[in-house]
């Protein structure tokens, strides 16, 4: 057990960092934020859009992410009433905890993982035969979800309700963070944000980016921190959620 205060780097986008520098700092530690994936609106709206005008006629709604549901939810809830029989899902907890401010509850989410493996592997996504889906999510990313939804029978539509791109940030901030020794461990809560980090760092200060150790939230982030370079093995979380990630940096 570790008895001196380290200085924790946390990447999760603007807004989204408060509970998990929280627990950090109740853990005794220093908690940094810096958002690594910047949240824009869509490109384009019109899908949004039509799918909230037909959405009595999609048995399960999924929302990827946090992002998918402020961003999501809160468009089709200003313009119409969430139905009644549109079932929804979440791939993780955090997920499912920001439905709630809008008075919806989540019916399908993994118990244990956090991740579309885990919510595909629930008994009642088994059988899809004759169900429609819809899948709220960022720009990009994987399609596991969408393609093993449609091998088991589903109709299934995809809907982008926010953008995600690397945020620009002041070489000073970097150079300053990155200097040998400053920071002791950075969280990273997807491929995307330790890959704009890694761009964030540049060139000249990956070197000691790659010193860093990582607290990683599954096996995909470490196999990426692998292949850039980072020295020490990350540690991996239980799961996804934050105090799960403050428990695998006391770790240490």
């Amino acid at each position: 057990m570790r008895n001196t205060r380290s200085r924790i780097l946390v990447t999760r986008p603007a807004g989204q960092a408060q509970h998990l520098c929280g627990l950090i700092e109740a853990a005794g530690d220093e908690c940094i934020h810096l958002p690594t994936i910047e949240i824009l609106e869509p490109a384009d709206s019109y899908r949004l859009e039509a799918v909230t005008d037909t959405l009595e006629d999609y048995d399960l709604a999924v929302f990827i992410s946090v992002n998918a549901v402020r961003m999501g939810v809160e468009y089709i809830l200003n313009r119409r009433d969430w139905p009644e029989d549109t079932r929804i899902a979440t791939v993780g907890a955090s997920s499912a905890a920001a439905l709630l401010p809008y008075g919806l509850a989540v019916d399908l989410l993994p118990e244990h993982q956090y991740n579309s493996e885990a919510l595909l592997a629930l008994d009642e996504l088994q059988d899809m035969s004759g169900q429609c889906v819809v899948i709220f999510r960022g720009n990009g990313g994987r399609d596991v979800l969408r393609d093993t939804l449609l091998d088991r029978g589903a109709d299934v539509d995809y809907v982008e309700v926010y953008q995600r791109k690397c945020p620009t940030v002041d070489a000073r901030r970097m150079q300053s963070l990155l200097q040998p020794g400053y920071l002791d461990c950075i969280t990273i809560t997807s491929n995307e944000s330790l890959q704009n980090l890694y761009v964030m760092a540049g060139a000249e200060k990956q070197p000691l980016l790659l010193n860093i150790p990582l607290v990683v939230i599954g096996a995909r982030q470490a196999t990426l921190a692998r292949q850039l370079g980072f020295v020490h093995a990350p540690l991996i979380a239980a799961n996804a959620s934050d105090e799960a990630m403050v428990a695998a940096i006391q770790k240490r």
